[in-house]
């Protein structure tokens, strides 16, 4: 039987060592590179999504979606979305049924993408929705990921320049981080749904 509390401090989170992603990280600033992106991806059936938009840090200023960042295991591509935009055909992507995108408060990311084109995203699964389905009261990325697999999302980078001629390596690193850590949650939840040998403790968070 596997057991796992329902949150988690963040004392312990500190404590933890840093994650790192696994696989390769292409980041996409043309519309080429975006085409042969959006063909690998096809393939999967299943990516992590995420976006990323430069903070303004003035109240009622809002900027448009700076990255969208879809991953698996192997492969994380970064669009760049602030140099080629919001492609067609990359739109056709996320409105595509027959590939499942996980995230996280994917209806903020929609409302943002949307200043881009006319989207209507389909099969996307909200982690936040699919862990509370099975008693797990974390809804934040970092703190999900601490509870399941014991490291540490690092997120110093969170509220950098999205919008910089060059992302940083730790900027990379985030941002694969934050859409692979979506999907590694959510095969996670399944495998332990399917097998049905788990038990959720109740733990209030600090």
């Amino acid at each position: 039987m596997i057991t796992i509390d329902s949150s988690i401090d963040k004392n312990t989170i500190q404590q933890m060592p840093q994650v790192t992603y696994p696989g390769t990280i292409t980041v996409v600033d043309t519309i080429q590179k975006a085409r042969e992106a959006v063909k690998y991806l096809s393939a999967l059936g299943l990516v992590g999504f995420d976006t990323e938009t430069k903070p303004t840090f003035r109240k009622g200023i809002m900027n448009k979606t700076a990255l969208l960042q879809l991953a698996s295991q192997e492969r994380a591509f970064l669009f760049r979305l602030n140099i080629i935009g919001l492609p067609d055909f990359l739109c056709g992507f996320l409105a595509d049924r027959n590939i499942v995108k996980v995230g996280l408060s994917v209806k903020d990311d929609f409302s943002s993408l949307r200043r881009h084109c006319s989207l209507v995203p389909e099969s996307f699964i909200e982690l936040q929705e699919y862990v509370a389905e099975i008693g797990i009261g974390e809804r934040g990325l970092q703190r999900l990921y601490a509870l399941l697999f014991g490291k540490r999302i690092s997120k110093s980078q969170q509220l950098s320049n999205w919008e910089a001629d060059t992302l940083s390596d730790g900027q990379c690193q985030y941002a694969a981080i934050d859409a692979w850590a979506c999907v590694e949650i959510y095969n996670y939840i399944k495998e332990l749904r399917q097998s049905g040998n788990y038990q959720v403790i109740r733990k209030d968070a600090e």
